[in-house]
């Protein structure tokens, strides 16, 4: 069984025992999270669509941990003016176990 989710903005394919990398989750390492955006849902004969969610639907899992991403270059300039500014970005993310998927 397979399960399509939203999460922070952006939707994942998970399965049971996934692991996924999704943005930072008000959640300690190892606490439960359950999604209830769940658009779609199915196995290997059948698919449930939602409009624009599954009412009842579920997925649970657990926080395995928080971290940050590598670090981003950004660099602007301004040809030909002296102008150069370098910054860097680590983008938070957090790692999810992929538990239960429970359908109404």
């Amino acid at each position: 069984m397979y399960a399509i989710i939203e999460a922070g903005g952006k939707q994942y394919r998970v399965a049971e025992g996934d692991v996924i990398r999704c943005d930072l989750i008000d959640s300690e390492a190892g606490s439960e999270v359950t999604f209830d955006r769940v658009v779609l849902a199915g196995n290997a004969d059948t698919v449930n669509v939602g409009t624009p969610t599954l009412a009842g639907a579920s997925v649970s899992g657990t926080v395995l941990r928080q971290a940050k991403d590598k670090k981003i270059l950004v660099f602007r300039y301004k040809p030909k003016k002296r102008v150069r500014k370098m910054t860097g970005h680590r983008q938070p993310y957090a790692e999810v176990k992929i538990t239960k998927i429970t359908l109404p």
